[in-house]
């Protein structure tokens, strides 16, 4: 595994799991929060996964090939979601998203 990818790939997960972490704590706030459910959701699931994720990369797992491609999944499913939404946070998020998916994706092969 290439270290600078290697890198890249935690870097991405831990700025996946903030955006994710901030998407959820805003929507919270919106004036239609049953429309934010499965938004709020996907965030929570999605920074869990990516959170496993960096630790396990941290520490040179031989889960993290397993672990990437779930991470790729989750990333994918948050970024579709949040990308149906105009607010400001959700489409951070969702830029976040389709960024650890891709560094995910690339370790996951």
């Amino acid at each position: 595994m290439d270290n600078q990818q290697l890198l890249e790939c935690i870097d991405a997960c831990l700025a996946c799991v903030d955006a994710c972490e901030r998407c959820a704590a805003a929507c919270l706030d919106e004036p239609d929060i049953a429309m934010m459910r499965e938004c709020i959701r996907l965030d929570r699931d999605c920074a869990d996964v990516c959170a496993v994720t960096a630790r396990l990369l941290m520490r040179d797992s031989a889960l993290h090939a397993a672990a990437c491609a779930l991470c790729a999944d989750a990333c994918a499913a948050c970024a579709a979601e949040c990308g149906k939404h105009d607010h400001d946070h959700c489409q951070a998020c969702a830029a976040a998203c389709r960024r650890c998916e891709s560094a995910c994706r690339a370790l996951a092969a």
